[in-house]
């Protein structure tokens, strides 16, 4: 795979980083027809120049850019209780309009969880297209999933105005019913990605 290193935008900014944000997409190996559609669509959507980004909480656009950063030691997996969602989800955020969603990951990991994000890959591993659930229902969330090296035996600070907790899952024993609805598939993906870098 490969994954742009740098994040250089030349005199027309907004359309270079939809063009960087693309490539983003574009790079992911889909691990199924599902997930081939989802990249299809997201690509459609770049392609359209509809606003890729939330302006205005908690829906407008009714679909916008979320970068999901996994928190991952080993065949374990950092999950929050997500307040809004009322699901166990992993850490992420709201791209911001004029950032690139590893821009985002940066951001949120250290407001979220304290720390400096430590990227697997540099690249996200997964896209997903999803209905929201929850006190916020209703929008599409286009999710990038990014996966960030962990430590299962580290405190970690949470942001607790958005989360009840955070917890560490063996991969096995993630509460697939009370995540994403995606995250059954993201844990086959992080599977695959393992056994082939």
């Amino acid at each position: 795979m490969h994954f742009p290193n740098e994040l250089n935008l030349s005199t027309n900014p907004a359309q270079d980083l939809r063009q960087l944000i693309r490539a983003e997409v574009a790079q992911i190996v889909p691990l199924d027809e599902a997930e081939r559609c989802d990249q299809a669509r997201v690509l459609t959507w770049i392609d359209s120049g509809a606003q890729l980004c939330r302006v205005q909480k908690p829906d407008v656009p009714p679909q916008h850019l979320i970068a999901y950063f996994v928190v991952v030691d080993a065949d374990e997996v950092l999950l929050v209780d997500h307040i809004n969602a009322g699901l166990w989800l992993p850490t992420g955020g709201h791209v911001d309009v004029g950032e690139h969603p590893r821009e985002t990951v940066r951001r949120e990991v250290v407001e979220e969880l304290g720390i400096t994000a430590d990227f697997a890959c540099p690249g996200p591993v997964f896209v997903s297209v999803t209905k929201t659930v929850g006190r916020t229902a209703g929008h599409t969330d286009v999710s990038l999933w990014y996966v960030l090296k962990g430590d299962k035996h580290r405190a970690y600070v949470f942001d607790t105005r958005e989360f009840n907790a955070v917890r560490w899952f063996h991969r096995a024993q993630i509460p697939k019913l009370a995540s994403d609805p995606q995250m059954a598939r993201f844990v086959q993906k992080w599977k695959w990605f393992a056994a082939n870098p």
